[in-house]
């Protein structure tokens, strides 16, 4: 098998797994809104965000080898814009734009991994959309275009929760080109929101890169030198690092304001390396990480899913053992009752003795009265009051021994909460072990699988005459039998 038939293997064996193992448990206990992997079914996705002058849509016309987005110095586009592949003409013809789609087609087509996004409302899919165009450059990725970052705009004025998009975007997306310009070298409130919480919540570090574009308006080496140096500064601040990550300085020749003879003539710009190329080759180098990234994506979601089965059934074992305790309380308040009842019934001649049947039934109805009353209005208040210990306490439901595990809890401890409120704790603890097992089987041994396989690709070399895989990769399929009873 061929190298790309091999990457096309490993990767229908990972949505499989995801598949069967990961999305039924994700949409059963409200860890997902859709099924996870229609998050990671379509091809490589690259987010480009910026500020609303920092050159987006030139650079993607750039690459694209056509004016397909529009450009200006002013805010000229507030939708985001997917881009995408379409070989629908000849090699020959003009690259430009052969369909256009809207956001409400985007968000209920099921090729697409859009639809969790339908939870922005209408106002988002209005300012959404999809461009299919024949460029070569999207042969084996799709671009993110998306509406230029503000100082002063707020969620009312653009009707849906920008930073709450950007997310969900960062989430799926293998690549993340984030580009600033001179003239606002990150001081934009909303670029700020994004570096700081966004962002660092919804992808890693590893997927952003970071694009002082348009350098070719700096007027001299100094003022480049303290645009560079500001945007570090406020990149520190903004990301909470000390050290600052590498930033690509880029700019467009045919954008430039000054003719292009009379920049050669600038010290240094000439001297200067436009990184335009070196963008351009790692926007491409996408698809080479999808693998990566779909390993990851099952190594974090196993580990969630696995952690959040933990809560659970840690919250199920409690409230079993409380209920123990509780119809013990029950059954041992019951036979009191109708023992005093019976003792009543003697003191004041009610009966003719032990061996009456008034004396014998008079006691198993007070009994059976008391029972009665303890499994309808007392139960409810004992669950009511632990329901609400739980809650109230819900870090105690999982050992949080390390960074790791912290981690892992701060991601699905709402979800974890949500999902108790709603469903009032009523499900059956014998099915979370049984899934508990399958799923720490994926996080545990598909994942480590997955990694191998990598590492065997890797090894491979991607020339002519390389030599191909003897066969095809080891199944990553789960064993079908754990232990339901094994608990965590």
């Amino acid at each position: 098998m061929d190298r790309e038939n091999y990457i096309d293997s490993l990767r229908a064996e990972i949505l499989d797994m995801v598949k069967d193992y990961l999305t039924p448990v994700a949409l059963k206990y409200e860890y997902s809104d859709s099924p996870l992997e229609t998050n990671i079914k379509w091809r490589p996705l690259v987010l480009v965000l910026g500020n609303y002058s920092s050159g987006k849509s030139t650079l993607i016309n750039e690459f694209l080898g056509a004016e397909i987005q529009a450009t200006g110095q002013a805010p000229t586009d507030d939708s985001f814009t997917i881009l995408t592949y379409d070989e629908g003409v000849g090699n020959g013809d003009r690259i430009r734009t052969l369909e256009e789609r809207d956001g409400k087609f985007l968000l209920n087509d099921p090729e697409f991994p859009f639809e969790s996004l339908k939870k922005h409302g209408q106002r988002f899919s209005s300012h959404f959309r999809l461009k299919k165009i024949n460029s070569p450059f999207l042969k084996t990725i799709a671009v993110i275009d998306t509406p230029g970052m503000l100082d002063s705009i707020t969620e009312r004025d653009r009707g849906y929760n920008y930073q709450e998009v950007i997310g969900d975007f960062a989430h799926i997306a293998d690549l993340v080109l984030i580009l600033f310009d001179p003239h606002k070298a990150g001081t934009v409130r909303e670029a700020y929101t994004s570096l700081r919480d966004t962002l660092p919540s919804r992808t890693f570090e590893d997927r952003m890169l970071f694009v002082l574009n348009r350098v070719d308006e700096c007027e001299s080496l100094t003022d480049l030198l303290r645009v560079y140096g500001t945007l570090c500064w406020n990149l520190s601040q903004m990301t909470g690092r000390k050290d600052i990550p590498m930033i690509h300085l880029t700019y467009s020749r045919r954008a430039m304001k000054k003719p292009q003879h009379q920049h050669e003539k600038d010290s240094y710009l000439s001297h200067l390396e436009n990184q335009r190329e070196e963008l351009r080759n790692a926007i491409l180098k996408a698809p080479r990480h999808r693998l990566d990234n779909l390993a990851t994506f099952v190594e974090i979601h196993g580990e969630r899913l696995c952690h959040l089965l933990e809560a659970l059934i840690s919250y199920r074992s409690k409230w079993r053992s409380m209920n123990l305790k509780y119809w013990t309380t029950g059954l041992v308040t019951g036979l009191l009752t109708g023992g005093a009842a019976m003792l009543v019934m003697i003191a004041t001649d009610l009966s003719g003795g032990l061996t009456d049947p008034l004396l014998l039934g008079g006691g198993t109805i007070a009994a059976c009265g008391v029972m009665a009353l303890w499994g309808t209005l007392v139960r409810k208040f004992y669950h009511s009051r632990f329901q609400r210990k739980i809650i109230s306490r819900i870090d105690d439901l999982t050992p949080l021994n390390n960074q790791t595990r912290r981690d892992s809890w701060n991601a699905i401890r709402s979800i974890v909460k949500k999902y108790l409120e709603t469903s009032g704790g009523r499900f059956l603890l014998r099915d979370a072990r049984k899934e508990y097992g399958e799923v720490r089987m994926v996080y545990e041994k598909g994942a480590r699988e997955i990694r191998e396989a990598l590492n065997e690709l890797s090894t491979t070399r991607h020339e002519s005459n390389e030599k191909e895989p003897s066969a095809e990769p080891e199944s990553l399929e789960m064993p079908s039998g754990p232990d339901p009873d094994a608990a965590p």
